[in-house]
């Protein structure tokens, strides 16, 4: 057992090498790649049409200048779902339960949409920043605000996703070592216990997937605001 909960997240190392971009590049290689074959088996299918089907539902809400950045968002969601999955399984480390890693990713998209929404239309990004028919003593202290919440949001993306994937899986070892103290002891009580871990693992495959689909759709809104 460890002797630190939080443990499991250090990022791994062997002989002082950080294994973390094993972690990260070792989805890829998890799906299958088209062929040139005029039909693609069952498996390949149904990727692509999941792809297809996901991109235009995440498309939906963006206009036609958005719809250039379809290929990133997707492989963006892709990446973000195959991680948090994979996190789940016994003795594998989930890269996105690291804050860093997690801020790389949201400071550079949110950067993107801001530099694309100053370059294409500078009036109406500038805009945002002031509500439209604000009183006049409230300007300067509106524009603080929309400044600061502006500035907040790439952090709003990094600590969304980091906060709840490390609760969960905290919370899944907490319940397990109980289940492993209360097994000799009190048996009805661990199964009672076991029944809960279950159902806490099925919730935490939910959160896995929605949380990936939630930060993408945060990058899509922030660009829909900027093109």
């Amino acid at each position: 057992m460890a002797l630190n909960f939080f443990d499991q997240f250090l990022s791994p190392t062997h002989l002082g090498i950080p294994l973390i971009l094993i972690a990260m590049i070792f989805p890829w290689i998890l799906y299958p790649s088209p062929t040139n074959r005029w039909l693609n088996n069952r498996l390949v299918t149904l990727q692509g049409q999941f792809f297809n089907r996901f991109t235009q539902q995440l498309l939906l809400p963006l206009n036609q200048g958005g719809h250039k950045w379809a290929l990133i968002l997707m492989s963006l969601m892709v990446f973000l779902l195959s991680i948090n999955m994979l996190g789940l399984l016994p003795y594998t480390f989930t890269p996105t339960t690291q804050l860093s890693l997690n801020m790389g990713f949201a400071v550079p998209f949110w950067l993107a949409t801001v530099i694309i929404g100053m370059r294409n239309q500078p009036t109406a990004a500038l805009g945002h920043l002031l509500p439209e028919g604000t009183p006049v003593p409230l300007i300067p202290v509106l524009i603080i605000i929309e400044t600061i919440s502006l500035f907040i949001r790439p952090i709003a993306l990094g600590v969304r996703l980091t906060a709840n994937l490390t609760a969960g899986h905290l919370l899944i070892q907490l319940i397990a070592t109980a289940v492993s103290v209360l097994l000799p002891t009190m048996t009805t009580v661990a199964l009672l216990t076991l029944t809960v871990l279950l159902l806490l693992t099925i919730l935490e495959v939910a959160v896995a997937m929605i949380q990936a689909y939630v930060f993408v759709l945060l990058v899509s809104l922030y660009l829909q605001e900027n093109v």
